[in-house]
């Protein structure tokens, strides 16, 4: 009754329904009050301006035969009731227009001229017949046929049938045959104005109680709800034509087929095929199939190993030859430590031929973090947008495809949910498609969520959620249809559960029973769906039994010369396997060749002045005033010709955007700063959502700037951000933490993708993660960016010396997996932002950003060191006094980051600048050797010292101590061989002592055969190596073959061969370097201010002392 006192609330109106309101207040019978009330949850307005004429008895006599015919068809003379059974009756022509879901008063016995109206039985039966139907579009679902296993179902109330839903409402068996007006918010008359309450009963419960469930009435737009309503109830929705159902009847027999052809052929190995889901590739084709109808060129998927193989063979049309010389076990033609096949990813361009349009489908390679992908397909899918101008969504989309347990288990699927409708983030609607197999791995539903569906997770973001029985193809189909327009109409988020069953257990070799004995049995003795479809279309006509078979062959057939093929491959090309390719970026550019970084004075001064310059109509512009302050320092600073960070950083993105490169920066909190600093954003103080930009503002010609705060989350932006600079190598994509130390929520992203993706899956990636480090006495969460975890995983040899040349530096680059630094000046930050444009290939960049150098009065560079001729430096020696007296210096302290300018502070105050040289790291990952070794030997008789802030077993240590020693004591690149090497000795490459090893002068005497594998190695022979002859798989180190990159290997930063370390060193000089600093810790650091300056003070008085 919420809702009819609502409305009767509205009725009253004085501005309104002033009449009716004045009537019905001078009344004094409340019996009139009720019916009123009644009445106004129907249909309520002014019946006075409703009756303009004819209100007399004619009107009101059809009325009353129409209510009794209502109550009871046979009270009525034969001729009304064939009228009103006609659907003839319309209203009166006393009645006005009627509105939505409004009846006139005079339908109603209010007293005075008015007479005949419904009994309150009559009413109270019409009011529960728009509650029944409401309520089966609320909960029809929960009774919905969904499972095809028929062993589960929601844990909801009042799911065992269909009477639960009207169970409440007093209709019995003789109401059945009464005629009821339909309300406008159902479809399910079509035409027909009015329908037997049994008719309604069986046609709602057909819509929302058999193969489909619908949850949709939590959705906030009316106009949304309506959508749905229509595209579900309308009468016919579901009828198929014969063509139709022998497509998807085709469809169904590829996709069946091909796991059963993998499953004979490979029947001992892993691919996580797609059985009892199997109608998962024909939802997808039909989504891509309308989608593609209504104007979508691009399609991205990303999906989880189960069904990958399948979809990448019938809905991308991937060679099946490929797919099957995965399983062969073949060498690799190309670069890359490469990926199981069912990781594996790929790109097409094909015709769709249902549709026939050309077609781009893209399939993201995923690890076994299951929904780790979601997030870099939806950073993927609005790159795609953003670059072809894609606006509304209506050419690329996004499809994710999940498993039902890792959809409502893992926390990135609901951070990547509220990306969807942020103005900087949203892909205009994702279509999300779940293989609900009802269990996971071997945990059941009712121990891996909480909540009723795996789905739950989308309804935060208004998402309508479609179940379906996957054993049902033509229910499938329509929901597909659905979700696609839908999709294309409001360019939101929609969710299909497909609910089905896996045949086998979590992967092909594994046994289910042991958990889930009771659902295997009946999985056993359950028919397949394609055996159920084929069956119920032979059944109807549609198609013959020999027809079924012939389909089934004729794909089979095709699968045995896709295998024959196979067979005729020697290797793998990983290639081909390529999510993301960089058409024309490779081709004709030197591989070794960097563009300078450097730009002209008069560029740096222009974008200066821009960046510290309020709005052209400053005047109408109301800017804070401390912000003012700023933008007046700036400008100090630009007519003094230095920058500190910020306005290096505004010159970096100024001077790339001016040649035509797009730059991104997202985060939390980047538009202004996490340290208010960077001001990218400045905002009107009193106009709402009125800000201003300058650096979109720079040139006329100028490429586009975007600069975003995102969602409070690391793991989804991240994920997005690293999608989105896989499309595009030409601009400069950026994600910064909060504080470094918050990127670890992304360690899935790091691990999996930016770290070991282009060796995976030869993609290459120029994201730059900006991450603020320095111990700076802020507690634990706030200081360290854990540094050391990055350069564990950098792939550089820590024993191994490269060959010194001229492209000593290109190459390592070249060679490394990603590359760290952690920059002391704007200048060498602006060089290295730069940089990730300025070379011939895309390597992801570590960069430790300061916190307290942003305002620190030293940390400032002149244009000087930003114009032309100006490059970074990996390493940036001593400038004072110590250089110019190098044989004298005492001490040399190498560092990196902020606490150079802590120990140059201290040295002043000791006055020891002519006898300690402090030289900064500022590239730390590739390991500059060279520049070490020049600066080593530059101070020859000098104590070398490593000084670094964090914990010994923290920050750079543990990663540059052993390349120290390698630079320090390196007299040759490598061994050609180390017959007589054993393991003991590959294992004293970082000695200090001058002792010199008798292996040594072996391996130089036998430098002209081959290296050996490490196994060969560790288990050979002093006297013989006719194993390790045997096995011997590499061939020689040939300079000249090593450095041509038309055959790199991307081993430059290690020995040819597959050893990691197969030489040993001679030790020439027996230097070492000892480390100064905090002694190991648990913690990142302390959260005792004055136990934080007592560890400084004794870094510092170690570090500058002789």
């Amino acid at each position: 009754m919420h809702r009819a006192h609502t409305a009767f609330s509205l009725a009253l109106s004085p501005m309104a329904h002033k009449n009716f309101a004045t009537w019905l207040l001078s009344s004094n019978s409340s019996q009139k009050l009720i019916k009123a009330t009644a009445a106004a949850a129907v249909r309520t307005y002014n019946s006075a301006a409703a009756e303009p004429f004819a209100n007399g008895s004619t009107a009101s006599y059809v009325e009353e035969m129409y209510n009794a015919w209502l109550r009871d068809p046979s009270s009525v003379h034969t001729s009304w009731d064939a009228y009103f059974r006609s659907n003839s009756y319309v209203s009166p022509p006393n009645l006005a227009p009627v509105q939505a879901n409004t009846l006139p008063l005079s339908a109603f016995n209010l007293g005075g001229a008015v007479s005949a109206a419904p009994d309150s039985k009559t009413i109270d039966d019409h009011l529960a017949v728009q509650a029944i139907i409401r309520s089966y579009q609320i909960r029809g679902h929960n009774i919905a046929h969904l499972d095809p296993l028929e062993i589960n179902t929601p844990d909801l109330p009042g799911n065992t049938s269909t009477k639960s839903i009207y169970a409440n409402f007093s209709f019995g068996e003789q109401d059945m045959e009464r005629q009821f007006k339909l309300p406008s918010t159902t479809f399910i008359g079509g035409d027909e104005a009015s329908l037997p309450l049994k008719e309604i009963l069986n046609r709602l419960e057909n819509v929302y109680c058999n193969k489909i469930g619908v949850e949709f009435m939590f959705i906030n737009s009316l106009e949304q709800c309506n959508w749905i309503r229509k595209r579900f109830e309308t009468p016919g929705v579901l009828n198929f034509t014969p063509e139709e159902k022998r497509l998807i009847l085709a469809r169904l027999t590829r996709a069946t087929g091909f796991e059963a052809f993998l499953a004979k052929k490979y029947s001992s190995e892993k691919r996580f095929g797609l059985e009892g889901c199997e109608i998962m590739i024909p939802a997808l084709k039909e989504i891509i199939d309308v989608s593609t109808e209504l104007g979508v060129e691009s399609v991205i998927m990303g999906m989880p190993h189960r069904g990958r193989l399948n979809t990448l063979a019938n809905v991308c049309r991937k060679p099946l030859n490929q797919i099957f010389t995965q399983f062969a076990g073949l060498e690799a033609a190309d670069d890359g430590s490469g990926d199981v096949k069912y990781h594996l990813g790929t790109y097409i361009e094909r015709l769709n031929r249902v549709t026939n349009k050309n077609i781009r489908l893209a399939v993201v390679a995923n690890p076994s973090h299951l929904e780790a992908v979601d997030p870099v397909v939806q950073g993927k899918t609005r790159a795609e947008q953003f670059y072809r101008g894609d606006q509304e969504g209506k050419k690329v989309m996004s499809i994710l495809i999940h498993g039902d347990a890792a959809f409502c288990g893992q926390g990135v699927v609901y951070e990547t949910m509220h990306l969807s409708d942020l103005p900087d983030y949203t892909t205009h609607g994702t279509i999300h498609v779940v293989a609900n197999n009802q269990i996971g791995f071997t945990t059941d539903p009712r121990f891996s969520r909480s909540s009723p569906y795996c789905t739950d997770v989308a309804r935060v973001v208004n998402a309508p959620i479609f179940h379906v029985n996957a054993d049902d193809p033509e229910a499938v189909m329509h929901v597909c249809k659905v979700a696609a327009e839908w999709r294309a109409t409001f360019h939101k988020d929609c969710v299909i559960d497909l609910v089905g069953y896996r045949r086998n257990g979590h992967n092909e070799i594994d046994e289910p029973m042991f958990t889930q004995p009771l659902m295997y049995q009946k999985i056993r003795k359950h028919k397949n769906c394609l055996d159920l479809y084929a069956d119920k279309l032979i059944a109807e006509g549609t198609v013959t039994g020999e027809e079924v078979k012939s389909v089934a062959a004729k794909y089979e057939n095709i699968c045995e010369e896709a295998f024959a093929l196979a067979k005729t491959e020697t290797h793998v090309k990983y290639k081909d396997w390529l999510d993301s390719p960089w058409s024309g970026f490779f081709e004709g550019k030197d591989p070794l060749k960097v563009a300078p970084t450097g730009v002209k004075e008069e560029t740096l001064i222009h974008i200066g002045n821009r960046f510290s310059s309020p709005p052209p109509n400053a005047a109408e512009f109301v800017i804070h005033k401390g912000l003012m302050r700023v933008l007046a320092a700036r400008k100090a600073m630009v007519d003094e010709k230095v920058a500190d960070w910020a306005l290096g950083e505004a010159m970096a993105f100024g001077s790339l955007l001016k040649e035509g490169i797009h730059v991104r920066l997202s985060g939390q909190d980047v538009e202004r700063g996490t340290f208010s600093h960077r001001h990218h954003v400045l905002h009107h103080q009193l106009v709402d959502k009125a800000t201003y930009n300058s650096l979109q503002h720079m040139y006329p010609d100028q490429a586009p700037y975007s600069v975003s705060n995102s969602s409070l989350s690391e793991y989804a932006v991240l994920g997005f951000e690293h999608g989105y600079s896989m499309t595009n190598p030409n601009a400069l994509v950026l994600w910064e933490a909060q504080f470094g130390d918050f990127s670890n929520t992304a360690q899935a992203i790091i691990d999996q993708f930016i770290s070991s993706g282009q060796s995976k899956w030869v993609r290459q990636s120029g994201l730059v993660m900006l991450l603020p480090h320095g111990m700076e006495g802020m507690g634990p969460e706030h200081s360290s960016c854990r540094l050391e975890r990055f350069l564990q995983m950098s792939s550089d040899d820590p024993d191994y010396f490269p060959p010194e040349s001229d492209e000593f530096a290109i190459r390592q680059l070249h060679d490394i997996n990603w590359i760290v630094a952690n920059c002391t000046t704007p200048a060498n930050y602006y060089h290295i932002l730069r940089r990730q444009i300025a070379l011939p290939f895309r390597k992801p960049l570590i960069l430790c950003t300061p916190k307290s150098l942003l305002r620190h009065p030293e940390a400032k560079s002149p244009f000087s060191e930003m114009s032309e001729g100006s490059e970074f430096l990996r390493i940036i020696p001593d400038r004072g006094p110590a250089a110019d007296n190098a044989s004298n210096v005492k001490k040399v302290v190498f560092c990196t980051g902020r606490v150079y300018y802590d120990l140059t502070k201290a040295r002043t105050e000791k006055q020891l600048e002519k006898d300690i040289a402090i030289v900064r790291v500022e590239q730390v990952s590739p390991f500059p050797f060279d520049l070490v070794k020049e600066q080593a030997n530059l101070y020859k008789n000098a104590e070398l010292v490593w000084a670094q802030e964090e914990h010994k077993n923290q920050g750079c240590w543990t990663y540059v101590q052993p390349r120290f020693l390698t630079a320090l004591n390196h007299s040759r690149d490598i061994s050609q061989s180390d017959e007589q090497s054993t393991f003991s000795n590959t294992t004293t490459t970082t000695t200090t002592d001058n002792t010199n090893h008798e292996s040594d002068t072996d391996s130089d005497s036998n430098s002209d055969k081959k290296s050996k594998p490490w196994l060969s190695r560790m288990f050979a022979s002093d006297k013989g190596d006719t194993v390790a002859t045997a096995t011997s798989a590499t061939g020689e180190f040939n300079a000249a073959k090593h450095f041509d990159l038309k055959n790199v290997r991307h081993d430059f930063n290690r020995p040819a061969g597959d050893a990691a370390a197969p030489g040993v060193r001679k030790t020439k000089t027996g230097r070492k370097i000892s480390y100064t600093g905090r002694a190991c810790g648990a913690s990142t650091a302390t959260g005792s201010k004055a136990q934080h300056i007592r560890e400084l003070n004794a870094l510092l008085n170690d570090a500058i002392s002789t």
